[in-house]
């Protein structure tokens, strides 16, 4: 997996992802301990309600990021939001009131929904080669685990010399760094084309992609699974450790660094395991373990009264971990089975915008229900809501899940170029579907 490294460019925007989620990693820390300053106990309807805020942005921009930049236009355009980000983020520390952590969140997510789609949509044009395509996916799988393993343990060691707030100082690094690393990137020279059409028509095309195609329907229902287990850990770990726990805030760190470290050592298993094993088992699993894990921390939240302890927790939030990273990291490859390459940019954000729908269902659930209701309750209404997801892949995602398949669509209006090269004679061949899905239809 590491000698994909080798390659420049992606080495390149690999390591502007790392510094760039190390210091986003810190100030996930920085708020959670900002907004039990803020709160207290009431901490987690504040970090719901900020989370809410950064889903929604996620969800109205992101499909709109790959369709309003030219190819031509991303590297500056990245450049500039990581800037924005880092501007966004030095302001953090001087917060005084809930409502402005909720306009500072609402800035820096509305850059991030921009960047991350467009970053991820370059590197399937970096590497085509499906078999290093994986290996990147893996390798930045664990990048993400550096904001939920090694950042808490960095914010935990900081913590014993500078006060939370000095967190969001190392976040506006970070982005700085993420920058300055774009820059020096070289992006691919044949960029994607320009689909034709108004922007809205480009972003819409995405979703109709993304919609039309059984196996994204189930991962968008994945996706869903994974955002009710996540919302849990992002959100009340530090109700958990503040509260019953009686931790401080490098506790609340340490209890982060259990979710990543296990989510970094399924990444680390997945790219051997998914060269064996098809996608939709391991995802499945991974679905069928995080039920498992949140219905087991449902009884046990019962049982011990809310009373866990950390002999409970730590092995608890380990099991999320490898379970998110079960459920999250193979998302990449099936998109990119799903859509012709000018359509991936397309594709990407519909994904990143889909799929934080699915936070925004999570988030208040564990921040609100949790506040008002109890984190028992909070846990029950996160074990149903996987259960939907979990039973909701198995249903749309077929059991057969062929890339290319026979089929007709003589009916058909040819609107999109790569049918128009495929019809002639009787209308009959074969070719990948997603190229189908694009008129709503699944071969049979």
């Amino acid at each position: 997996m590491i000698e994909i490294l080798h390659h420049r460019s992606f080495r390149h925007l690999f390591l502007a992802q790392v510094v760039a989620l190390v210091g986003t990693g810190l100030a996930t820390v920085g708020l959670a301990l900002l907004a039990y300053d803020l709160a207290g106990a009431q901490a987690g309807a504040v970090l719901g309600t900020a989370l809410a805020i950064k889903m929604t942005v996620y969800v109205t921009l992101a499909p709109l990021a790959g369709a309003l930049v030219p190819p031509r236009l991303r590297k500056p355009v990245l450049i500039a939001l990581d800037l924005i980000r880092a501007a966004v983020a030095i302001m953090l520390p001087f917060v005084t009131e809930i409502w402005q952590v909720y306009v500072l969140i609402a800035l820096l997510q509305s850059a991030s929904a921009c960047f991350t789609p467009l970053f991820q949509s370059l590197i399937p044009e970096i590497l085509p080669e499906e078999r290093d395509y994986t290996r990147a996916l893996s390798l930045s799988r664990l990048a993400y685990d550096l904001e939920s393993l090694l950042s808490p343990a960095i914010a935990a060691a900081l913590l014993t010399v500078i006060s939370f707030h000095g967190l969001f100082a190392g976040t506006s690094v970070g982005f700085v760094a993420s920058a300055l690393l774009v820059l020096t990137t070289a992006f691919p020279i044949a960029a994607a084309a320009r689909a034709a059409g108004s922007p809205y028509a480009r972003a819409f095309r995405g979703m109709r992609i993304y919609l039309h195609t059984p196996r994204l329907r189930g991962l968008l229902a994945l996706n869903l699974c994974a955002a009710a287990g996540g919302a849990m850990v992002f959100v009340n770990t530090v109700v958990v450790v503040r509260g019953p726990l009686h931790g401080g805030e490098r506790e609340v760190a340490w209890a982060l660094a259990a979710f990543g470290a296990g989510s970094m050592a399924v990444a680390l298993l997945l790219p051997k395991l998914l060269d064996r094993i098809p996608d939709r088992r391991v995802m499945l699993a991974a679905a069928v373990t995080m039920v498992g894990v949140l219905l087991a921390a449902t009884g046990l939240w019962a049982t011990t009264q809310g009373s866990l302890g950390w002999t409970l927790l730590l092995p608890l939030w380990f099991v999320f971990g490898t379970a998110y990273a079960g459920l999250v990291t193979p998302g990449g490859r099936l998109l990119r089975r799903s859509a012709e390459s000018d359509d991936l940019p397309f594709l990407f954000a519909a994904q990143f915008s889909l799929s934080h729908a699915c936070w925004l269902l999570a988030y208040p659930l564990a921040g609100w229900v949790g506040a008002r209701f109890g984190l028992g309750s909070a846990l029950a209404a996160l074990s149903g809501v996987a259960v939907v997801g979990l039973l909701s892949a198995k249903w749309m995602w077929p059991r057969h899940d062929p890339d290319v398949v026979e089929h007709s669509h003589p009916e058909l209006a040819v609107d999109h170029p790569h049918i128009a090269e495929h019809q002639a004679g009787d209308g009959r061949h074969a070719h990948s579907y997603r190229i189908d899905v694009l008129h709503g239809r699944w071969p049979q």
